[in-house]
C-alpha cells in the first residue's frame, strides 16, 4: 500500500494503512494558509477522504475567521473545518451524508472587503 499525501493550504497530509499525518512547516506560521499568491481564499477543501456529517453554515452567512463551517468523519475521527478568512458563504458544494475525495472543495467563502 503506497502512502497518499497531499499539500493543502500549506498543510502536508499524509494517509497510510489507516492512519493521517499531518505537517505544518513551523517556518510557515508567520503566512495565512489561506494566502496564494498575494491573495487570500476562503475555498474551505476536503483535507482528506471522509463523509460529510454536519454542515453548520448556509449559503449567506457571516462568517469570521476560526468559525467552524462543517464537520467531517475520516478514519473514525472528527475533523472540523475552520473558516481562515471573514466573510460570507457563497457556494456550499457538499451536503451531509455525501462521501468526499481529498482535496475536493466543499464551501467557498468570500472574504469581506477590509478583513
Amino acid at each position: 500500500m503506497m502512502p497518499i499525501a497531499q499539500m493543502v493550504r500549506g498543510v502536508l497530509w499524509v494517509h497510510f494503512q489507516g492512519r493521517t499525518f499531518i505537517y505544518e512547516d513551523p517556518a510557515e506560521k508567520n503566512f495565512s494558509r489561506g494566502q496564494s499568491s498575494g491573495t487570500k481564499s476562503g475555498d474551505l477543501v476536503s483535507p482528506m477522504p471522509g463523509k460529510i456529517i454536519k454542515v453548520l453554515k448556509s449559503l449567506g452567512d457571516p462568517v469570521n475567521v476560526g468559525d467552524v463551517v462543517l464537520v467531517m468523519e475520516a478514519m473514525k475521527m472528527e475533523y472540523s473545518l475552520k473558516s481562515e478568512v471573514t466573510g460570507e458563504v457563497t457556494m456550499i458544494k457538499c451536503q451531509v451524508g455525501d462521501q468526499v475525495a481529498l482535496g475536493k472543495t466543499l464551501v467557498q467563502v468570500k472574504e469581506k472587503a477590509g478583513a
